[in-house]
């Protein structure tokens, strides 16, 4: 199964850090914030990976390369600063993703979700199957709902989307107006029933600020 690592934000509340330097290359305890992630893929034996970029994007495969040193296969996919979005991106690089159905990820988030857990799920009746996670400080409201492993737009309790997800490509068919954020996408789908999800209970935060980066280098440096 292939996987695609979301990587072409321009990184503006993480400035100044991001200002010659592309959100996903920030260091954390001597590695870059991406490298973390695609370790993480192939040692769930995914290892043909895509990756798109835009902000300072030259950067990125320069920094990652073909992929050799991580033992996986990297494609990139570039794109134009603000185009497109993230369910855009994924639109744009559908053509070096040849699978049915394809793990996505946001790379700018640090977790310890056993990818491997995406493997084994067939999508079936489906379009997607998110990951879930606790609300965080800063989104204590959450975003979707999950009762018996169908994700829902409304509940008793609502969960935080972790950025992870599995993706039929149908998911993403039809012609759509540009920038096209996942979340409006994922949303009509969630109301027609067809996105199914899981609740991840360990690590797992979003390197949106640079108060939370310093905290995962805190965190990191003292494993």
């Amino acid at each position: 199964m292939q996987a695609m690592i979301l990587a072409a934000g321009q990184g503006k509340r993480m400035r100044p850090l991001t200002e010659k330097t592309p959100k996903p290359l920030l260091p954390v305890a001597g590695k870059a914030l991406i490298e973390y992630q695609i370790e993480a893929l192939v040692k769930a034996g995914i290892n043909e990976l895509v990756i798109n970029h835009a902000w300072l994007g030259e950067q990125i495969p320069t920094y990652l390369g073909n992929g050799e040193k991580y033992n996986c296969n990297i494609q990139y996919s570039a794109e134009p600063i603000d185009a497109y979005e993230t369910a855009g991106g994924i639109i744009h690089a559908l053509p070096l993703l040849k699978d049915e159905s394809f793990i996505v990820i946001n790379s700018d988030v640090w977790c310890d979700f056993d990818y491997q857990q995406l493997l084994s799920i067939k999508l079936q009746n489906k379009l997607a199957h998110l990951v879930l996670v606790e609300n965080p400080a800063h989104n204590p409201q959450g975003d979707f709902a999950l009762e018996q492993g169908q994700v829902k737009l409304r509940g008793s309790k609502k969960y935080t989307f972790a950025g992870i997800g599995l993706y039929h490509r149908a998911l993403f068919a039809g012609n759509h107006t540009m920038p096209l954020p996942l979340g409006r996408l994922l949303k009509q789908h969630i109301a027609n029933m067809t996105v199914s999800g899981q609740l991840h209970s360990g690590l797992w935060f979003d390197i949106g600020t640079p108060e939370r980066l310093a905290a995962i280098e805190k965190l990191q440096t003292h494993q």
